[in-house]
């Protein structure tokens, strides 16, 4: 009888044992169906190698997902979410035309977050010496800047030549880019005698000098928000990534680059 009734008991354990791993093996099956699909993420172009190396950790981690990133100009990106872009995170270089998609409604303010911030450098060819600081910009016959209705390196250009009283000695000779990579290829390439960019960017090549910093309050602070896009084609990969880049570890990639955590 005794017998039995361990039998029996037995039974009911391997029974209950049985149905609570195929309950967690259901969940992770269903989590691991979730965490697939396309993220399509529209970020400054001032963060395309960091987020290039992200993309490669990330997609190790997650490998049903494709990360496609758009690169651009802030206001540009602005723009295109506005005009119904296909987007599903927004991390900009303008805190300004990162709230207008927020205002618009295209984003919910919880579901945001400041995460990095950057620097203001005057950068020249590494071959030439025309410009050694702003107080020499006077020296330069071209300058290029990122366009500031849409870059916004550009308006923190301006605003920086504005309080340093250069803005109507310079301003003939501005070149205006796209982005703020593109400053950085003409002045690589010595089309022009010096460019503003930031310091990640800066950094980043070796056939350019750094030969000045704008001071902090010439400019407004630099920082650069990240959001979600309301209603996201694929929302657990979406969100997936959204942690993903305010993880350390992609922090600690960002820092590489030389972004300020915020």
């Amino acid at each position: 009888m005794a017998a039995k009734r361990i039998f029996g008991l037995l039974t009911v354990l391997m029974v209950f044992l049985s149905a609570c791993g195929n309950s967690e093996s259901v969940g992770q099956s269903e989590n691991e169906e979730a965490i697939e699909g396309t993220v399509t993420v529209s970020a400054a172009a001032s963060l395309t190698d960091a987020m290039n190396d992200i993309a490669k950790i990330f997609m190790e981690k997650h490998p049903e997902v494709q990360l496609d990133y758009n690169f651009g100009g802030s206001g540009a990106l602005q723009q295109q979410i506005m005009q119904g872009a296909p987007v599903d995170l927004f991390f900009s270089a303008s805190e300004s035309h990162f709230q207008t998609v927020v205002e618009e409604g295209y984003i919910d303010e919880e579901d945001t977050v400041d995460l990095l911030a950057n620097e203001l450098i005057l950068i020249a060819p590494r071959d030439k010496d025309t410009v050694a600081s702003f107080d020499e910009l006077n020296r330069a016959e071209q300058i290029a800047i990122g366009n500031p209705e849409s870059v916004p390196a550009g308006e923190y250009s301006v605003e920086a030549f504005e309080s340093m009283g250069l803005m109507e000695e310079l301003e003939d000779s501005f070149v205006y880019t796209e982005d703020v990579r593109a400053v950085l290829t003409y002045v690589e390439t010595g089309n022009v005698d010096a460019g503003l960019v930031y310091r990640t960017d800066a950094e980043t090549s070796e056939h350019i000098e750094i030969v000045d910093a704008a001071p902090g309050d010439t400019h407004d602070p630099i920082i650069y928000p990240v959001g979600l896009i309301n209603d996201p084609e694929n929302p657990a990969a979406a969100q997936a990534f959204y942690n993903f880049i305010q993880s350390e570890e992609a922090l600690e990639v960002f820092e590489n680059y030389g972004f300020v955590i915020q």
